[in-house]
């Protein structure tokens, strides 16, 4: 069975922050990292080159392929922030039509930054998000999205 992609690294978060070359996109991966961290409690870690993570959890699919991912965090990329771990918790969709300008993949938050959604709502995405991650059996988790 092939490894996960995505795993947890020791290149320092702060490091890869600080090299972030779009100064918003930099400015506000400072503040979600102290966002989610004061959200979930968890410190966080490099997963894979580009991903910022709080927590982890273990998924399990149908197939038989199973592994450990991070249970809520972002990857600045060049057009958007990423958020990840923020869709799946029931309630997440009444947060999300609160939060603000936003947009949603098959498991991702996008934002074009933070100014344009509320923080409150925000943080309660955050922790709803990492609550139900790392409590829930993620089995059936893939076939929901």
């Amino acid at each position: 069975m092939a490894e996960n992609k995505t795993a947890p690294t020791d290149v320092p978060v702060d490091g890869f922050l600080a090299g972030v070359e779009h100064p918003v996109r930099r400015a506000d991966g400072e503040a979600l990292l102290d966002l989610m961290h004061q959200c979930t409690g968890e410190e966080p870690l490099m997963w894979g080159p580009s991903m910022v993570g709080f927590g982890s959890y273990h998924y399990r699919y149908a197939s038989g392929r199973e592994g450990d991912a991070l249970a809520v965090g972002f990857s600045p990329r060049k057009g958007n922030q990423a958020l990840y771990g923020l869709t799946y918790a029931p309630g997440s969709a009444e947060l999300l039509a609160r939060l603000g300008k936003h947009k949603t993949g098959a498991a991702c938050l996008y934002i074009n930054k933070l100014a344009d959604v509320d923080l409150d709502v925000l943080r309660e995405l955050v922790t709803l998000g990492y609550r139900f991650m790392t409590t829930h059996d993620h089995e059936s988790l893939q076939s929901r999205h």
